[in-house]
């Protein structure tokens, strides 16, 4: 690299072009070499060494690089770092480059090998066992926009499954939460794409060549046969696929025909609802302190993916809950049922991820061993709940999907050795007796070897050198080394031995009986591994042949994973089978909040259950009390009990009656977004108006705190407000948390508010939090008594008080901030009345300077508030 004109920069740059804002894998020998800004990009991230090699320019070229062997752990942290990486493979030998040389009349000394990229990784293209999470599913997304819908491809790579919908423009960021995808592509030139979308052509998502490239790929001439699918989902299908061929340099990893996601199957969630109910992850980024970390008692990865898929999807159709309910209950039951099949599963390789791979050509051998052992192990659940009876309906739609691989798991059974490598470039994966021409290949290698230590211990006996050795490595190939001491014995011409090389303490040797026996081991080892590898194409091809069958199998296996790890769940914690109604009613006995509940047991301490009713008498509960006495853990508590239900789990409860829920909203704290320029109260207030626009009847809504953001007027006139909206207008069931007294008042207008408070008593000047909720409203906040449990000094505590009581003489005189509040009309009379009073000509007049105006403006200005006033 000493200039810009030699080839290989030449060839750097051409690829580098092609690799655009990714980083490129350049291969050279066994290492995969970054430059320029990629190397310094690399570096800093991998924490690895940056050098330099010639110069560009007059300047040194900043390098490093990564080994082949093990590039797989650098690109996985490349990768969670927010890089996407090309890889530039050598696409022919040294040997093919000096032909094509010739062949070109260029000169063969300085044949450059060619190169090409092969592949291109991101995040939301990975396979590689290495470079995904077991227990997380790794999904790529793609939107596009056609004629004002939303069209929107979801699709995990690594297992295949692709799912279409569509949505209105409004709805796209919760489509988009519920997916969760590590990386999204939209069109270019899109406005409302994403803000980190990657951006492919615009021709890419027309729904015509999508609706083509779905039928080539699946191989079919129309996909009636897999559902019906809009023009918006047709087009975004048509840009996954498009970026998916372009990721792979035209190869297509594996993907089952699509599923279209009906609107309405679903209860939706929009992303600050996900967020707060902290349901695939905590406030803190990870899993740990989650819903999902509380609940997951599944002994596969799928089944966990399965687990997180349903949570973040709860279901609105109630013969879809009861049918997993009721496999969940069938489990519950029969507990030695339980843990046998518990046993079998946990046992399964990830057979889904390993189809992927094969299919994707990045497969293994020890995959085709995955496939083999997992359809076997299939078959002995079958077997083991076949025989069971009263077996509930989803376990038998279930069960024909366990069985069926007979034909391909006796060939892999036949065909692979018990434990097959994760590489196939050494080969010893293809069983004995499979192959005779193999077995007789692996013989002469064999006996080749057997012949070599025979040929040393001869050698040392006809020259009288017992430290004679016969080695090997990848340059002489196969050589005979003895002492600096022992050589003239080797060197004499009738020896028999032809010299070498000549290290510092040892000389080495070859001799016609050794090349010969080096050419059989060679040669035969050459073509057993040929022939291995020719054997590894072929089950490989068979596998694929059946992949829509096996991957239906991985998922009936994950279904059964979710239902046993719920009933091992609903066992240990004593949760109830939730009843699923069409009433939009919410009936809870003794509910507790799942994380809460665990983070407490493991700190020995109880947990406080409390009660829920819900109806259409009584749909809206407002709940106060003091902060830290438990209002937001009985907010959450409800609507994860709701979701859960959903989910088609059980529930922490002694008894609950669910009215199915259409859209789930919580409000439950907020934090400022500086990326979007948006303070707390900002948030707030975004969150709060995506409510009052969606909810409906069916929604259940839950709001802890509205208004504190900003001044105590205006926040107690907001929360009276929304509150009353929400009662008026909306009609959702909804959980009301506030500090606000005065809003008790609600209960003398609103016939279907109740009031409700967390309990707290003071004892002896300190504050006691009883976690309990009793009916009516809280007598006091207790502001000061938390303060002082915060550990706030007590001089500025006992100042508090003395400012308190001030304020309270001063309302408790003027009516306080609850004057006249009980003279306000209902909500919906409100608005007409305001329309009404408002009055544009007083306000013109006021912001009219009169001494101002010249006699002329002042009659121009008399005619237009006479025509305002609609008397012309």
């Amino acid at each position: 690299m000493a200039n810009a004109a030699t080839p290989m920069m030449q060839q750097y740059f051409d690829l580098k072009s092609e690799a655009g804002d990714c980083l490129l894998f350049y291969r050279m020998g066994d290492f995969f070499e970054l430059f320029f800004d990629d190397a310094k990009t690399a570096a800093s991230v991998l924490d690895i060494a940056l050098t330099t090699r010639g110069e560009h320019g007059g300047d040194p070229v900043p390098m490093c690089g990564v080994p082949v062997h093990s590039a797989e752990n650098y690109l996985a942290r490349l990768i969670r770092a927010g890089c996407r990486v090309a890889i530039a493979e050598q696409v022919e030998t040294p040997d093919e480059a000096k032909e094509r040389a010739k062949r070109e009349g260029a000169p063969v000394s300085k044949a450059l090998v060619k190169r090409d990229i092969v592949r291109f990784v991101t995040a939301g293209t990975l396979t590689e066992e290495a470079l995904l999470e077991p227990r997380r599913a790794n999904m790529l997304a793609a939107v596009c926009d056609v004629r004002g819908t939303c069209g929107v491809a979801a699709c995990d790579i690594s297992t295949g499954s692709m799912t279409l919908e569509e949505c209105v423009p409004e709805r796209l960021p919760a489509v988009l939460a519920r997916i969760g995808a590590s990386e999204v592509v939209a069109p270019e030139g899109w406005d409302d794409a994403p803000f980190d979308a990657v951006m492919r052509p615009r021709g890419d998502f027309a729904s015509d060549p999508g609706e083509a490239r779905l039928k080539k790929v699946h191989g079919v001439a129309t996909l009636d046969g897999f559902g019906q699918f809009s023009r918006a989902m047709l087009a975004a299908a048509g840009g996954m696929v498009a970026y998916l061929e372009h990721a792979g340099r035209g190869t297509l990893p594996l993907l089952l025909p699509p599923t279209a996601r009906a609107s309405g199957e679903h209860m939706a969630m929009d992303e600050a609802t996900r967020a707060s109910l902290e349901i695939l992850a905590s406030q803190q980024g990870g899993r740990s302190g989650s819903l999902i970390a509380a609940i997951d008692r599944c002994v596969t990865g799928a089944g966990a993916r399965q687990l997180a898929e349903d949570l973040s999807a709860p279901l609105a159709d109630r013969q879809a809950i009861e049918g997993r309910l009721a496999l969940v209950d069938y489990i519950l039951q029969d507990p030695l049922l339980r843990s046998d099949l518990r046993d079998m599963l946990r046992s399964l390789p990830d057979i889904g991820r390993a189809l992927g791979r094969l299919v994707a050509g990045r497969g293994s051998p020890r995959d085709l061993g995955q496939i083999r052992d997992g359809l076997s192990e299939a078959r002995r659940i079958h077997d083991l709940l076949q025989g069971k009876p009263d077996r509930p309906p989803l376990l038998d739609t279930l069960l024909p999907h366990f069985r069926g691989h007979g034909e391909l798991t006796d060939l892999l059974s036949r065909a692979l050795v018990p434990s097959p490598p994760t590489e196939r470039q050494s080969g010893g994966y293809v069983a004995e007796g499979y192959d005779a021409a193999l077995d007789d290949l692996r013989e002469v290698s064999g006996n080749a070897r057997r012949a070599i230590a025979a040929m040393e211990a001869r050698y040392r006996e006809e020259t009288g050198t017992p430290s004679l050795k016969i080695r090997h490595n990848g340059v002489l190939g196969y050589f005979i080394e003895v002492p600096s001491k022992h050589a003239d014995k080797l060197m004499a011409p009738e020896s028999g031995f032809t010299h070498r090389q000549t290290m510092a303490n040892a000389v080495r040797f070859n001799s016609l009986t050794l090349h010969e026996e080096a050419n059989r081991i060679a040669e035969a080892g050459g073509r057993a591994l040929a022939a291995e590898e020719a054997h590894f194409e072929e089950l490989s091809e068979r596998v694929a042949a059946r992949r829509e069958a096996i991957a239906a199998t991985a998922a009936a296996l994950a279904r059964l994973d979710v239902a046993a790890g719920q009933a091992e769940r609903a066992s240990d914690g004593e949760w109830c089978r939730p009843a699923i109604s069409d009433e939009p009613m919410l009936a809870i006995e003794a509910g507790r909040h799942p994380v809460v509940e665990a983070a407490l047991a493991a700190n020995g301490e109880r947990f406080v259950a409390n009660d829920c009713a819900l109806g259409e008498d009584d749909r809206l509960w407002l709940v106060g009390g003091p902060n830290m006495g438990g209002k937001s853990t009985f907010l959450r508590q409800n609507a994860l009990i709701v979701l859960m239900a959903q989910a088609g789990g059980f529930v922490p409860a002694r008894f609950a009656r669910i009215g199915l829920v259409d859209q789930l909203f919580s409000r439950v704290g907020a934090s400022d977004n500086l990326a979007r320029g948006r303070s707390t109260f900002m948030v707030e207030m975004v969150e709060t108006a995506a409510i009052l626009s969606q909810a409906t009847e069916r929604s259940f809504v839950i709001l802890d705190e509205v208004g504190r953001g900003t001044s105590t007027y205006d926040g107690l006139a907001l929360a009276w407000a929304v509150a009353e909206a929400i009662h008026e207008t909306n009609r959702s069931r909804c959980l009301f948390a506030t500090h606000y007294h005065e809003m008790a008042r609600l209960a003398e207008t609103c016939e279907a508010l109740s009031l409700h408070h967390v309990r707290a008593k003071e004892w002896k000047g300190d504050l006691v939090l009883l976690h309990e909720l009793a009916e009516g409203a809280a007598d006091r906040s207790y502001g000061l008594a938390v303060a002082k449990l915060a550990g706030v000094p007590a001089p500025v505590v006992k100042r508090a008080r003395s400012v308190l009581d001030k304020l309270e003489k001063g309302r408790a005189e003027t009516g306080g901030l609850a004057a006249g509040l009980g003279d306000l009309p209902l909500f919906a009379a409100s608005i007409a009345a305001e329309e009404e009073q408002c009055d544009t000509l007083r306000e013109k007049l006021r912001e009219t300077d009169v001494d101002a105006l010249s006699p002329r403006d002042a009659l121009d200005l008399l005619y237009r508030l006479k025509r305002e006033a609609g008397d012309s």
